[in-house]
């Protein structure tokens, strides 16, 4: 624990301007980022009497070691740079939101030649329309299933649409009428575009001018007594004001607007957001926060302003976010959300009428949701606890294995080995930490040897990070080096193997347990336990042990040590079977060196297959644009080498394929007219 006066920087050293600063630990991780408007006076009160500060300030200032920072003009530029560093570092003593669940949006791919309308979730992509995000994916669907009568845009994957596109025939959503099927042509990719472009405008909220235009449509075709296009549009608007139906008005028309609510305690937060646009919600979600840094209902606020909407630029910007408290830099908040908006953006609490009573709303799903995490967590928190005590009571561990790390060997008849490492801690998987290997030290099947090459190089790059940061002596390191893996710059992101665990499980019985063992006795560590996890009947082995430790079967030790290495097999056999994948599919262009993608694309579709391209001369592999005359020649010495025993024969049919990798449809993927994984090899 480091007493903040040994890194207090001097009178007169802090510049009084606004500015961003950092906290760093004894290893220069960055540990917390701050904005001030006034950096003398904000980093002058970290460095009063500890008695006096916040307990969570002061745990955060006794864990730094030093502090730094870095002036900016304006206190909107310094709202910018405080977002890019806590997204960049990820400090552990800021607020950080997690989602309570995975939402669903409703998503048009604007990027596509022919965009499509589909449920998406995760993170936003460029170039697509989101909607939402809606509670359920169901209520997508019926929504879409609705307005596809009005709007028939393509809904289809790309597989299904390239199909189509190939047999002449679309699929059954262009015979009922729900599809325009653009597959076929029977749209151009202009007019599809622009049916896409009226999903989009009516999803956003402008409902009003469509209806009434198509109401306007439908008096004329009665007019002119065309009595069945009438009726057709009679149709549509009834299903378009059932669509609308599903999201009833709780505001005045046109009123787009975000409200956000904070239901917090003394150690938790819990933020719900609902996303009112046209009048109606269109969307909600929900985020939870442990509250690590000393922070008020405004400040909360703020962090949420920063994570909604610090990658959303234009309409994803609403003109109203009515908030239950204001921030403490309320002017640069509403400049910043105008400048990503476009225009102007207001910032406020809602006092009265119908804004208010929504507020109230969004407040009570907070609670609720606050209220249901915490009995979720309780109970989560109490069967966590006890299993950690119970495998460090059966290994005999001096505490409880907090970081435990657990690996597993993957491969097929001695191909395309690999190993993974998974993360748990305080019994939770911690993905960001997950690692993958591909053995290197020798070839074919051994997994004891697999094991003490993988573990090994995990703990030499440990040592690296201690020697880096001089908690290792260059002498305890002379044997350890690792001269394939040049060390990270000291920049304060987290490093890849910086951290150890108390506990590394392996897949196995005692030969991978000794392998292990022997890894790191090698490498002088002798504060990591190890332990080995065998599948028949789930014994756990120690080294050195002949006998292994039988813990009982409803033991929430056994099932958090089964969950480990369960998640090590499954993230083992999906990165080898990714490899096995690749290998398969990999043709005689593959291995052409410095032919990438692209250019490889071009030189099929310019041939039209690679038969073709194999019979070319080197003259006209150069007409290929961007194939000059020496990778002209690389690849015809490549394809000469690779000439095939016999014909292709799809192993689904029986039948010879004359052309290998037939080019590809315009449009089509990169990849595409490889044939099917039938006609390339066996199925896996």
């Amino acid at each position: 624990m480091a007493d903040p006066s040994s890194y207090r920087p001097a009178p007169g050293q802090i510049p009084d301007s606004p500015g961003v600063y950092r906290f760093r630990d004894e290893h220069r991780r960055v540990i917390y980022v701050g904005k001030a408007k006034s950096l003398r006076q904000r980093l002058a009160s970290y460095f009063q009497d500890i008695a006096g500060l916040h307990p969570r300030t002061a745990t955060m200032v006794t864990t730094a070691a030093s502090v730094e920072w870095t002036v900016v003009s304006t206190e909107v530029e310094a709202l910018q740079l405080e977002y890019s560093w806590i997204k960049e570092y990820d400090p552990r003593f800021n607020v950080k939101y997690r989602d309570d669940k995975s939402y669903p949006s409703l998503a048009v791919t604007m990027n596509e030649e022919y965009p499509r309308v589909q449920v998406m979730r995760g993170p936003k992509k460029k170039g697509v329309r989101y909607f939402g995000p809606y509670g359920h994916a169901w209520a997508i669907r019926e929504t879409v299933d609705l307005m596809l009568r009005v709007f028939p845009v393509r809904t289809c994957s790309a597989g299904v649409f390239k199909r189509s596109a190939q047999i002449g025939r679309p699929c059954l959503l262009g015979y009922i009428g729900k599809c325009s099927a653009p597959c076929v042509g029977r749209v151009t990719p202009e007019e599809h575009r622009e049916l896409a472009e009226d999903f989009c405008d009516f999803m956003a909220g402008r409902t009003g001018a469509y209806l009434s235009r198509l109401e306007q449509q439908m008096h004329e075709a009665a007019e002119e007594m065309e009595y069945e296009k009438a009726a057709r549009l009679r149709d549509d608007m009834g299903a378009l004001r059932r669509a609308m139906e599903k999201n009833a008005v709780v505001l005045a028309d046109a009123t787009d607007a975000d409200l956000i609510a904070v239901a917090e305690d003394e150690l938790e937060a819990a933020v719900q957001i609902f996303h009112v646009r046209g009048g109606r919600v269109r969307g909600q979600r929900g985020w939870v926060t442990d509250k690590v840094e000393a922070v008020d209902t405004a400040g909360l606020v703020e962090h949420a302003l920063q994570q909604l909407y610090g990658e959303e630029k234009g309409e994803a910007v609403p003109k109203e976010v009515l908030v239950p408290a204001l921030p403490e830099d309320t002017p640069a908040l509403s400049q910043w959300l105008a400048e990503r908006r476009g225009s102007l953006v207001s910032l406020r609490i809602p006092q009265r009428g119908d804004k208010k009573a929504l507020m109230e709303t969004v407040h009570r799903n907070a609670q609720q949701s606050l209220a249901l995490h915490k009995t979720k967590r309780a109970g989560d928190l109490t069967t966590r606890s006890r299993a950690l005590e119970e495998i460090a009571e059966a290994l005999g561990l001096d505490g409880a294995p907090l970081r435990i790390e657990c690996f597993d060997i993957s491969h097929l008849q001695g191909d395309d080995v690999v190993a993974s490492m998974v993360v748990f801690e305080d019994g939770l998987a911690r993905k960001s930490e997950y690692r993958r290997f591909q053995i290197k030290s020798f070839e074919g099947q051994d997994d004891v040897r697999s094991m003490h090459e993988v573990v090994s190089r995990r703990f030499r790059r440990y040592l690296q990070e201690k020697l880096k940061t001089g908690e290792w002596s260059p002498e305890d390191a002379q044997d350890a080096q690792d001269g394939g893996h040049p060390l990270a710059e000291d920049d304060g992101r987290p490093k890849r193997f910086a951290y150890p665990p108390q506990l590394v499980v392996v897949d196995g019985g005692q030969p991978q347990v000794a392998a292990a063992q022997r890894a790191l006795a090698e490498l002088g560590i002798d504060d990591v336990a190890v332990c080995g996890l065998a599948k028949r009947l789930e014994e756990v082995w120690l080294p050195g042990e002949d006998d292994p430790v039988v813990l009982p079967r409803t033991s929430e030790g056994l099932y958090l040590l089964q969950r480990v290495r369960d998640e090590a097999h499954r993230f083992a056999i999906q990165y080898q079977r990714s490899k096995r994948g690749k290998r398969l599919k990999a043709g005689p262009l593959d291995e052409v060196p410095g032919l990438g993608e692209s250019r490889r694309q071009a030189l099929v579709k310019h041939f039209g297959s690679v038969k073709k391209l194999r019979q070319a001369t080197i003259d006209q592999i150069c007409e290929v644009p961007g194939i000059g005359r020496k990778t002209a020649e690389t690849v015809a010495a490549a394809l000469a080498r690779s000439v095939p025993a016999g014909p292709a024969v799809n192993t689904a049919t029986g039948e010879i394929i004359e052309d290998e990798y037939p080019a590809p449809p315009v449009g089509a993927p990169p990849g595409a007219g490889r044939g099917t994984s039938s006609e390339r090899g066996p199925e896996q």
